[in-house]
């Protein structure tokens, strides 16, 4: 019998062939939001890698809310034009799924590269922006205060968010998925920590979901309602008196009523002051706890490394999807290392068949 992890799975009119997910990594690599080079061998190799869905990294809805000066973006006609290629490629070569991860960095934004001053905020003389957010509270000590978005500023970022959507749909990719997590501009608005406001969009449960949730709307309708839309979520802060997992719960049931197909659960993001229990899978329990809440097939994610674990939990119910990100940087071919633990297969390039059917790999069974 074919391991759960090697399955395949619907999510509206797509089939993905198995459980494996690239999960998005920024690479912070992108000139004025578009794709390089870079991204067309970095996701390239993803796509031939046996994994059944790869998810974009963070790809940013304005200019303003990029993370860094590097970070991709699907604001422009020549972002688009820039990542047309690495979405042929795809669809020429590749067995793979391709998603977009959209994205809005909020108070967070305007920062280093994470390799140079540890991504700290920029200086003004090393280019910085105005960062907005659901409120002036800035996003650490030594981060300027973002602008807290007025009427009109909601309005562009939900406009902009649906923009991108239609790009991503005119590019031919098989899913997005709207980021609400990491204490970025959505997740911004859910927690406590960040959301101080005063109107409609402020203070109760009900109201801090407010914005994300129409965003998600005006995500949905501008997205062709045959290709699958998911979400990730931060289940918890990791903070008193920060966003909890009952909150979670309560924002991924009023997602699953205006059509989500998926979430990918992960934590934290909003507060350097979070306290995280790192350990392999340590937010499998996060995960299982939404996926019983919301009714939806979710997606774990943070510190997977062993498939033959990976497996056990998908079978259990933690999850539906692993999503691997540390695990695919350190072994591209994890799925291939994965099929060959579990018995299985994925699919492979024929040009890399000597390595898929190589004595060593099919010798981690033994």
């Amino acid at each position: 019998m074919t391991a759960e992890l090697l399955q395949p799975i619907r999510l509206r009119g797509l089939e993905i062939p198995n459980r494996i997910v690239v999960s998005p990594m920024c690479q912070y690599s992108a000139v004025d939001g578009s794709a390089t080079d870079w991204h067309l061998v970095h996701l390239g190799q993803f796509a031939i890698s046996g994994a059944g869905l790869v998810i974009m990294e963070a790809t940013h809805v304005e200019r303003r809310g990029r993370i860094t000066q590097g970070c991709l973006g699907l604001y422009s006609d020549e972002n688009e034009a820039a990542l047309r290629r690495v979405a042929a490629f795809f669809r020429q070569h590749g067995s793979a799924r391709l998603g977009l991860q959209l994205s809005h960095s909020g108070r967070k934004g305007s920062a280093h590269l994470p390799w140079e001053q540890r991504g700290k905020p920029l200086a003004p003389e090393d280019g910085a922006w105005e960062t907005v957010s659901a409120s002036t509270i800035a996003h650490d000590a030594g981060w300027p205060a973002p602008r807290a978005l007025d009427s009109r500023g909601l309005e562009e970022v939900r406009q902009a968010h649906a923009d991108s959507a239609r790009r991503a749909a005119r590019l031919g990719f098989d899913l997005v998925e709207l980021h609400i997590a990491h204490g970025y501009l959505l997740h911004g608005f859910l927690s406590p920590l960040s959301n101080d406001r005063g109107d409609e969009y402020g203070g109760s449960l009900e109201n801090r979901m407010r914005y994300p949730l129409e965003v998600f709307d005006a995500v949905r309708a501008a997205w062709p309602d045959e290709r699958p839309l998911g979400v990730r979520l931060s289940a918890t802060d990791w903070v008193d008196g920060g966003w909890t997992l009952q909150d979670t719960c309560a924002f991924a049931r009023e997602l699953t009523e205006r059509g989500c197909d998926y979430l990918t659960v992960s934590s934290g993001g909003s507060s350097a002051k979070q306290q995280i229990p790192l350990g392999e899978g340590h937010q499998l329990p996060l995960a299982r706890a939404v996926r019983e809440a919301s009714g939806l097939p979710v997606m774990g994610v943070g510190m997977l490394f062993d498939p033959v674990r990976v497996d056990e939990a998908i079978a259990r119910g933690d999850c539906d999807f692993a999503a691997i990100a540390r695990g695919m940087l350190s072994d591209p071919h994890w799925a291939w290392r994965a099929a060959a633990a579990l018995d299985g297969e994925v699919s492979h390039p024929p040009q890399y068949v000597r390595g898929y059917k190589s004595a060593w790999l099919r010798g981690l069974r033994s």
